[in-house]
């Protein structure tokens, strides 16, 4: 037999070897699988009505007139808002938002409509609490809107009482009328804005550990030597085998998660299938590649675990989806290119989401795969640990 042949039948030994061991140690599957598609009917049940709806607030009416109580009507129509705390003491108010009981307070002046009428310009004060982000996000943009529309009104009354038209009012009101059109998530669904990161993120977090696992524990176990035999003394052979079977499997739960965000839910998709399974495969692969880096470089159980975790969290903040790389320091703009995440990120923005020609992303393709030389960074220290395998202390 040839010397290629050899390879190819050892490779297979070492994949039906890593088989076995992936069906008879739950923690494989519960990580492959479990632990991805769990994450991904939790966030989509807890995000399935696109926006937060119904936010606690409370009013503060110190006016008590019809037009304070049409105000807090009309607010109490908007879909993010609920009234469910009315008071005149702002100090109950408050107490109240400090407990964690509503998220913001709107507080309404004596004599508003009085000063209104007669052209005083009352002020409208509305508080938030920013602590919960989305929460105080959303009802600052109710607050907002009605407070813009409150004064819209009293200038409309105003006008009509000289005499104008409401055409002239009008242009005086709002002189630049604003037509926007959000791309891409145009219904500002942040289930579709979060989870279409937030799934991969976790997918890619199970990826580093379970290469760091699988290669990690035979060290622990010091069934090394075995594993190198079975690849006929090859460390590329052996770990091609072993990493086979784990990226078929990964990728099985990839297309699963595809399917219910692009099939089931209906996401935005604009390009092609293609590319995105391209995507899917490069994302899987460069995972594994940057597992067995850790590996590498911190060649114990616990601490390539522990690399693979802070790594994996580290994605979520700096790839981008949340806070622009570009408003980040410049250091941490170039640190980002060295997470799989952020290429991910920046692929399904072209692709997925404004259908561009695959060309578009040409670079974060070769960097996804430039992620396949870090193992040859590692070979040395790694082939010594493995070669001299002791237990953990």
């Amino acid at each position: 037999m040839t010397t290629s042949g050899k390879n190819i039948q050892s490779g297979l030994e070492v994949t039906k070897r890593e088989v076995k061991r992936l069906f008879s140690n739950k923690v494989y599957l519960f990580c492959m699988f479990v632990a991805p598609l769990f994450c991904l009917l939790f966030f989509l049940s807890l995000m399935h009505k696109g926006l937060p709806t119904d936010l606690p607030l409370a009013l503060v009416d110190l006016d008590n007139s019809s037009s304070s109580g049409n105000l807090a009507r009309q607010l109490d129509t908007f879909e993010g808002t609920q009234i469910i705390f009315q008071t005149s003491d702002f100090s109950e108010a408050r107490e109240i938002m400090q407990k964690g009981e509503i998220y913001g307070i709107l507080l309404i002046p004596g004599n508003f409509a009085k000063d209104a009428v007669s052209g005083k310009q009352p002020k409208l004060s509305f508080y938030t609490n920013n602590s919960y982000l989305i929460a105080g996000s959303l009802l600052f943009r109710d607050l907002k809107t009605i407070s813009v529309l409150a004064s819209a009104s009293v200038g409309l009354q105003t006008g009509r009482a000289k005499g104008y038209t409401d055409d002239r009012i009008m242009t005086q009101l709002q002189p630049i009328v604003i037509d926007t059109h959000p791309i891409g998530n145009p219904w500002l669904n942040y289930s579709v804005y979060l989870n279409n990161i937030i799934i991969p993120g976790i997918l890619q977090l199970m990826i580093f550990c379970v290469t760091v696992y699988s290669i990690g524990i035979e060290i622990k176990e010091r069934t090394t030597r075995k594993w190198l035999r079975t690849g006929n003394n090859s460390l590329f052979i052996s770990l091609i085998g072993k990493l086979i079977p784990q990226t078929i499997l990964f990728l099985i739960c990839g297309l699963i998660i595809y399917a219910t965000l692009y099939g089931g839910m209906n996401f935005p998709f604009n390009g092609s299938i293609f590319s995105m399974l391209l995507l899917l495969f490069l994302f899987i692969i460069a995972g594994q590649a940057f597992g067995v880096f850790m590996i590498g470089v911190l060649p114990t159980l616990r601490l390539g675990l522990s690399f693979a975790c802070i790594w994996g969290m580290i994605s979520f903040s700096i790839c981008g989806f949340s806070f622009p790389v570009t408003a980040m320091y410049p250091p941490v703009q170039a640190l980002s290119n060295l997470f799989p995440l952020r290429h991910y990120f920046l692929i399904y923005v072209d692709q997925a989401l404004n259908g561009r020609e695959i060309l578009f992303s040409w670079e974060h393709y070769i960097a996804m795969t430039a992620f396949l030389i870090l193992p040859f960074l590692v070979f040395k220290p790694l082939t010594f640990a493995i070669r001299h395998a002791k237990h953990e202390l």
